[in-house]
């Protein structure tokens, strides 16, 4: 057992394959296309607004329909319940985010080019955390845009939780929150990088074992004169 773990942190410290980095390299042009599009959108559909009213949330930017008219039209609903306005001085996290993509892209780049199977682990750790951050952030602020209401609001409403992913219905509006194209790009960003680590790790765990199989050569023996 000692024996293969030894074998396995050698493994680490190997480059990882000529194929790999290709599909690394391949991985990035996705990455870089997600600011072209929205990475979420939330809709909201009422009687009064059969068209209903929306805004896509970018890595970078907010974005209302009509041309940013209808993120003025959903804060102007939502002063009279209390609700904090929405606006992009509001959603702080996209002042870091384009920074997080391009330093996964950047680590993503290195790893091609000089990369061990060992660096590759660190960019899915790093590639981990920053999806799940990212993704944490999000449903934490759509937790406190719901509870932390104004008691001195026109409107008294049961605190609650906007819609994060799917339908949900408050009061007569009808909210829609699901993820888009840009979401999608760093998904199979994701996806990548996770399925190259897996294959290394399980391709170094398999080699560490059969060479922990592999019985030792006899030991050499010389003529004892009788």
């Amino acid at each position: 057992m000692k024996h293969a773990l030894a074998r396995f942190y050698q493994f680490l410290d190997r480059p990882i394959t000529w194929w790999s980095r290709i599909v690394l390299v391949v991985l990035v042009v996705p990455l870089l296309l997600s600011f072209t599009a929205p990475l979420w959108k939330i809709t909201l559909t009422a009687p009064q607004y059969p068209h209903g009213l929306h805004m896509d949330i970018y890595a970078h930017k907010l974005d209302g329909g009509h041309d940013g008219h209808d993120i003025t039209e959903i804060n102007t609903l939502n002063h009279y319940i209390g609700m904090h306005k929405i606006d992009r001085a509001e959603l702080n996290e996209l002042d870091w985010m384009p920074f997080a993509v391009l330093a996964l892209a950047l680590l993503a780049l290195r790893c091609a080019a000089i990369g061990n199977v060992r660096m590759l682990i660190d960019l899915a750790v790093v590639t981990g955390f920053i999806s799940l951050y990212s993704m944490g952030r999000f449903v934490y602020k759509m937790y406190t845009y719901g509870h932390n209401l104004d008691p001195h609001a026109p409107l008294t409403i049961k605190p609650f939780t906007p819609a994060i992913f799917g339908r949900k219905q408050i009061a007569n509006f009808a909210t829609e929150s699901y993820p888009q194209l840009g979401s999608v790009l760093i998904g199979i960003f994701v996806t990548g990088v996770a399925g190259l680590t897996l294959y290394h790790l399980i391709a170094g765990r398999l080699a560490a074992a059969r060479g922990d199989r592999t019985p030792a050569p006899p030991a050499s023996t010389s003529a004892v004169p009788a």
